[in-house]
């Protein structure tokens, strides 16, 4: 089960940061830049109990005019005005989106991560809840709601790579594999840390 001393221990140290980021990079990654400061957010990797295995959330987004239309991520989103930290972000964001009630606990923060296509500066942030939450998803932003277990998470069987046809550009990309949906892109570059330390605690 999550041990979740250990994962506060474990976020206080070196992470493996961006060696663990670039093994689920898509190709054209590389190719991008961006005009301008970046635009800073924040995301949540939560973790809670269902059905006896520890789980993770995703959310898959609603299509929209923009680069990461109808994509599977964690929930977050650009920082406000009125957040005091980019870990209320995160919260904030969380909440809005997915609608959950219960206390949210922080453990601490993963590795920051640049995405060149929207020019947002992402910090990710570890959440624990000791509940199962209720999802009541923001229909204007999420199409539906993805829960996986982290052990299905960790199974090589579920990660693999292919070409994708992305904004018209053909993408060889790494992702992973949820049901009948992919997480590719920086949310599986994010992920991909998430699990090297998940394997880490074994």
């Amino acid at each position: 089960m999550f041990n979740k001393n250990a994962w506060i221990e474990l976020l206080r140290h070196k992470l493996p940061g961006e060696k663990a980021q670039l093994r689920m990079a898509p190709t054209f990654r590389g190719n991008l830049t961006s005009v301008g400061l970046p635009i800073e957010a924040a995301v949540l990797v939560l973790f809670y109990p269902s059905d006896g295995k520890t789980h993770l959330v995703f959310i898959k987004r609603n299509e929209y005019d923009g680069p990461h239309s109808a994509q599977v991520s964690f929930p977050g989103g650009a920082r406000e005005a009125n957040d005091l930290s980019l870990e209320e972000t995160a919260l904030r964001e969380t909440r809005e989106e997915l609608g959950v009630d219960g206390q949210i606990e922080v453990l601490g923060a993963l590795t920051p991560l640049h995405i060149p296509v929207s020019n947002f500066m992402v910090y990710p942030f570890v959440g624990w809840m000791e509940k199962s939450p209720v999802f009541r998803p923001d229909p204007s932003e999420v199409q539906y709601v993805i829960e996986a277990a982290l052990t299905g998470l960790q199974d090589p069987s579920n990660s693999d790579s292919e070409t994708l046809y992305h904004h018209e550009q053909s993408i060889e990309a790494p992702f992973y594999r949820v049901g009948k949906d992919k997480i590719w892109g920086a949310t599986a570059m994010m992920l991909s840390e998430v699990l090297h330390l998940a394997t880490s605690l074994q």
